[in-house]
């Protein structure tokens, strides 16, 4: 059990992490240009691939889901997915704020601190 508390707090921090890298990663996309419509998603494809600041995080966060359905054959599914995807939204708002976007409100803080109590009475009523 501890075990699959551990590898889901790594999933939720893994996939949190990573959002705001790779929207960071994939700045600019929006500028890259086909000499034919049919060509512009092989394009864009080709710019995201050929960027580290992009394929790093986006690898880390595919290994999060890899992780994630590892921890699935031995955890409890009404436990597993709230723990992992509200982690993910906490993991996201902090790390964002880490690497320069706006500041999170004072609301965020307060949603932050309800996701975490109601993630301890998960654990707690499954203990």
């Amino acid at each position: 059990m501890l075990d699959a508390v551990f590898s889901l707090i790594a999933v939720g921090v893994l996939w949190g992490a990573t959002n705001p890298f790779i929207k960071k990663g994939s700045a600019g996309v929006e500028n890259v240009s086909a000499p034919h419509s049919s060509l512009q998603l092989l394009y864009e494809i080709q710019y995201l691939v050929c960027r580290w600041q992009y394929l790093l995080p986006f690898i880390l966060n595919q290994f999060g889901s890899v992780l994630y359905y590892i921890t699935l054959r031995t955890s409890d599914l009404t436990l597993a997915v709230p723990v992992a995807n509200s982690l993910t939204f906490v993991a996201t708002a902090l790390c964002g704020w880490a690497v320069g976007e706006e500041l999170p409100h004072r609301n965020t803080y307060f949603g932050i601190l309800l996701v975490l109590s109601g993630i301890s009475l998960c654990f707690l009523s499954k203990t």
